[in-house]
């Protein structure tokens, strides 16, 4: 089963004055839109989050389609092929959950994402507009709730065979893959540094410190943040790097 996923600029909120962008996950089979939500600007982050809402919300999918945009690939020479054997955070999530990543090179597929948008850039704005809707939260609410249900019933059409392709989501916590995920090296105060921020890693049970030793930080699309050894979550933070939980209580 294939999936497309793409995002589109446009003044879709009009109280707000600027632009934002929306980012689509929608079914090949059947036109279905699993997932549309609006964003500042279109990113790693802004796929994840459409990743993880498809997947939470009806499983894994075999395979998804997407433009070679450098979050989605690693392109070597401008406009020509993507280059595989380098993935970016995108495609070293796809590749965890087992999801085959196509590149866009044909105007057929990307022309199908645009008459897509087309449809939604004629009719959200408008109904957003009706709806007393200002602000990026309640339109992404509103989208969830009210517009991509009509939307489905409205322009969705019966796949070729029935029954559903996905596979229900059996792994670790869901969250902790479609995140930022790169290696650090603690340092000699057992704290790591993360994009300006001091993330203190605290006692564990099974050991004291972690000086010197390689660990995994994995940035969420809030803006939360965790350390890993292997398999292991040593402690969770908030955003500007506050701890959240404390293993060793949890161990209690």
């Amino acid at each position: 089963m294939l999936l497309f996923q793409d995002g589109s600029t446009h003044r879709w909120i009009g109280a707000l004055g600027h632009d934002l962008d929306l980012i689509v996950t929608l079914d090949d089979a059947t036109n279905w839109i699993y997932s549309a939500i609006l964003v500042e600007e279109e990113g790693t982050m802004s796929s994840f989050l459409g990743l993880r809402e498809t997947i939470a919300g009806h499983g894994l999918f075999g395979a998804l389609y997407t433009g070679r945009g450098s979050h989605h690939f690693v392109t070597p020479k401008a406009g020509g092929e993507v280059d595989k054997g380098h993935l970016t955070q995108v495609g070293r999530a796809l590749s965890q959950l087992g999801i085959r990543h196509i590149a866009s090179y044909s105007p057929e597929g990307r022309g199908r994402m645009e008459r897509v948008f087309g449809t939604l850039q004629q009719r959200l704005p408008p109904e957003l507009r009706r709806a007393g809707v200002r602000t990026r939260e309640a339109a992404n609410a509103y989208l969830r709730e009210c517009f991509v249900p009509a939307f489905n019933a409205r322009f969705g059409k019966e796949a070729a065979e029935p029954g559903s392709a996905f596979v229900g989501y059996t792994g670790a916590l869901l969250d902790d893959v479609p995140c930022v995920q790169l290696d650090r090296q603690v340092g000699r105060d057992n704290c790591v540094s993360w994009s300006g921020r001091s993330l203190q890693i605290p006692a564990q049970q099974h050991r004291h410190h972690y000086v010197r030793v390689t660990v995994r930080v994995h940035e969420y699309p809030d803006g939360k943040l965790a350390i890993f050894d292997g398999p292991r979550c040593l402690a969770r933070y908030d955003a500007n790097g506050a701890l959240l939980d404390d293993p060793l209580s949890r161990a209690a």
